[in-house]
């Protein structure tokens, strides 16, 4: 518990930290401004700028540029540096000795809520996706389809994805070495129990005796349930499910752009029959 809690103490304290916001905000007006300069021009007038330069900004620009945009990136790093925080909390807890059981029902040994808790990052995966549908601006100004883009937008959810659940395997190994054990365990502890009930009710002097109602019937299938779920352990926090959920919160701002493939109507009926 100690190391626990100096785990903890260390995320906190980081979090706090004025020094890395101080860092975060000069990464913005120096890298970020570095950013926009090197962006390329969609061509035509903006409220922000003109054609003929990245640089010819009309009064609204300046401001988009030099204030709003910073701030925006300030914001969407910070929460990449708590994202950091995170991953490196968890890493400190991993070098802990945890107290992890085979047979715990979450069939996770029971760390399956880290796969829960990754459900806090779905609101900064939603923003994500609504910046990537942005973006996408070529479909509307440029004339493209939103098909060329489906290999960039399912690679954008699929590494968001990875990069939220990715860190959660630092602690595969040692569930894998648990589900190992339990097996080997209750294994050894299954065969001795088989042979004792095979030993009293089909050879020994309980052999004639009824039954129905004894209570080494449930004592063995509640042995084989324990069995059961050491089988169906997984060796990752989390589950498909977890998995489908963060994937759609990232997807979903960018719906609207199948409205430049289909009619409201068509997509309305594609919809409906995906759902019932």
């Amino acid at each position: 518990m100690p190391l626990f809690h100096k785990a903890i103490e260390s995320a906190v304290k980081l979090r706090n930290s004025v020094l890395v916001e101080l860092m975060l905000l000069l990464a913005v007006y120096t890298l970020g401004l570095l950013a926009w300069s090197s962006r390329n021009e969609i061509g035509l007038v903006t409220w922000y700028a003109l054609p003929g330069g990245r640089w010819r900004l009309t009064p609204a620009g300046y401001w988009y540029v030099f204030l709003s945009l910073p701030i925006f990136q300030f914001i969407l790093l910070r929460w990449y540096m708590r994202l950091f925080i995170w991953f490196r909390f968890l890493w400190q807890v991993n070098r802990i000795e945890l107290n992890l059981l085979a047979t715990h029902p979450d069939r996770c040994a029971g760390l399956s809520f880290l796969g829960k808790s990754s459900y806090a990052f779905a609101p900064i995966l939603f923003a994500q996706g609504a910046i990537l549908a942005g973006v996408v601006d070529r479909v509307l100004y440029g004339g493209e389809s939103l098909q060329s883009f489906k290999y960039q937008i399912g690679g954008f959810i699929v590494v968001f994805v990875i990069g939220v659940f990715g860190p959660l395997l630092m602690f595969t190994p040692r569930m894998a070495r648990v589900r190992r054990q339990g097996l080997a365990d209750y294994g050894v502890l299954a065969q001795r129990y088989v042979e004792s009930f095979d030993h009293k009710w089909l050879r020994g002097a309980f052999a004639s005796e009824e039954l129905l109602g004894a209570s080494d019937i449930q004592s063995l299938a509640d042995l084989g349930n324990s069995y059961q779920i050491i089988r169906e352990m997984r060796v990752v926090p989390f589950g498909l499910q977890d998995v489908s959920r963060l994937a759609l919160a990232t997807a979903v701002p960018l719906s609207p752009l199948l409205l430049t493939v289909f009619s409201f109507e068509e997509l309305f009926v594609r919809i409906m029959k995906v759902v019932f």
